[in-house]
């Protein structure tokens, strides 16, 4: 994915968390905050600690970015969001991220079907 496709400014992630639009499942909760002057989306992945160790932090950040290329033309332009990952996240299969990271952003109203 490009760097214009991501968040990645402290500021930027706090003004998508100012706009308490959060929506969430047992695996991932999804901020999303509305720019119409912009030409794409922009998204912001968040893996803590409590996932595991490094190397399974960058796991589940791979996955969410693969789910995320997937699925990037059926994705609306207009928003800035973030996925922060919950610890149950750790050890899951591909399809199993994939699912419940469709299912929230569906919730969130992100996706166009």
């Amino acid at each position: 994915m490009r760097k214009s496709y991501r968040v990645k400014k402290e500021a930027d992630f706090q003004k998508v968390f100012d706009q308490h639009n959060s929506f969430a499942n047992r695996m991932f909760i999804v901020y999303k905050a509305e720019k119409k002057s912009q030409p794409h989306f922009r998204v912001g992945i968040s893996v803590g600690k409590k996932v595991g160790k490094a190397h399974d932090r960058v796991y589940v950040k791979r996955r969410i970015r693969q789910t995320i290329l997937e699925y990037k033309p059926q994705i609306k332009n207009e928003y800035d969001f973030l996925v922060i990952a919950r610890p149950i996240t750790k050890g899951c299969s591909m399809n199993e991220i994939r699912e419940n990271l469709v299912h929230v952003l569906k919730l969130a109203d992100l996706l166009t079907n």
